[in-house]
Order: C-alpha cells, then structure tokens, then sequence
C-alpha cells in the first residue's frame, strides 16, 4: 500500500500531569513479561528464551474510559490529516509498556495475519489491527536509547532499508499513530526506564 505519510504526530498534547498518572496507575497493577504475537497463556524456560530475543518488556492491560478519552482523539485525527482515512470502530486494550535497562522490541509489525477469530461477543470479531497509536509517558531525561524506529521499506530484501528514528515524540505527552503494517522496533534502553502506552484500534479487513 502506497503512502504519503508512514506516521503522523503530535508533539507534547498529552498533559504532563495525565502521563503522571497513567504511570502511578501502571505501576499500581501487576505487571507480566511482553510476549509477541497472538502467543498466550505460560511459557516453559525455552520459551521464555526465545522470546527475549525478540522482545523484552514489561506490561500492563489497561482499558479505563478516562485513558481512552485522552488518546482516541489523536487516532482520529491522525487518521484523517495523514489521508489514510481508514475505518476503524474500535480500541483495544491499551499497553502500558515499561523498558529497563537492556530491554527492547525488534522488528516487528502490529497486524496479524488473519482477523481475529469469531468468538460470541467479543467486539473484535473477524476485525484487523489498522492504526497503531504510542504515547510518550517518560521524560526524555530519565532514560538514554529506546528509540522508536521505523523502516519504510516494510522489510522487502529488494530494497535498501529507509529507517527513520521518530525523534518527533521524544517530548512527554507525545502521540505518534502509524498504520498497524508499518515496520517498527524499539531500541535497547541504555540508561533508566522509558514508560509509554501503546494502543490498537481495530476495524473490518480492507476491501
């Protein structure tokens, strides 16, 4: 799918003291090892082995209206100022993400490779991941390294990498949305710990 905008941001819109409190509120809750994938449920040791290869993170489920309320807006707007203007109906639940020191996220896009299955009830029945939204919650001065970054040319071994670091939303309170096929990772974090939110939203495949 062509593009003419990989990514769209804005820059510190999310209050500093709105980051605080989704940071005191995911510090308040138990927290689990990241996985990738639809991988669930517990991993023996080899497992777990291979998954820190790939990503190394900690997390926390997080699906409050009022933290909702303070990033859908950008995921609209990001939808129709970058000119995707795809349809979306729905937000997953929202990643409250913390790296330490050495942690990290390689390669990766945020779509699966078929909808999500049909279960009675669930509102993400046969839906796709279509934009993916970051919240910076950490100061750039607590942490060094975790940078997130992409690579345009989507991983095709035809073509030279075009990786772009999104130095956009290093400010507290920054959002970045991107469509959910775009190639990303997150760096290893050199120094302290970088917090952010990560969200999904969700919508019918594309026709």
């Amino acid at each position: 799918m062509n593009l003419a905008h990989h990514f769209w941001y804005f820059k510190s819109v999310v209050p500093i003291r709105i980051c605080d409190e989704i940071i005191r509120y995911g510090k308040q809750l138990e927290d689990g090892m990241a996985l990738t994938g639809q991988r669930r449920g517990k991993l023996n040791q080899e497992q777990i082995k291979d998954q820190k290869k790939k990503r190394d993170s900690n997390i926390v489920w997080i699906s409050d209206r009022w933290v909702y309320n303070e990033v859908q807006p950008y995921v609209h707007a990001a939808n129709a100022n970058a000119g995707w203007n795809f349809q979306w109906d729905y937000s997953e639940a929202c990643q409250f993400t913390k790296y330490n020191k050495g942690q990290f996220y390689g390669w990766h896009f945020d779509c699966f490779p078929t909808p999500y299955q049909k279960q009675e009830g669930n509102p993400v029945n046969g839906k796709i991941r279509k934009l993916s939204m970051t919240l910076t919650l950490s100061d750039p001065k607590e942490y060094k390294g975790g940078e997130l970054q992409f690579d345009f040319r989507n991983h095709d071994p035809g073509k030279e990498p075009k990786i772009h670091t999104c130095k956009e939303i290093l400010p507290k309170g920054s959002v970045v949305v991107f469509p959910g096929f775009v190639w990303h990772r997150i760096c290893p974090v050199k120094k302290g710990t970088r917090h952010s939110l990560v969200m999904w939203s969700v919508g019918w495949p594309y026709t």
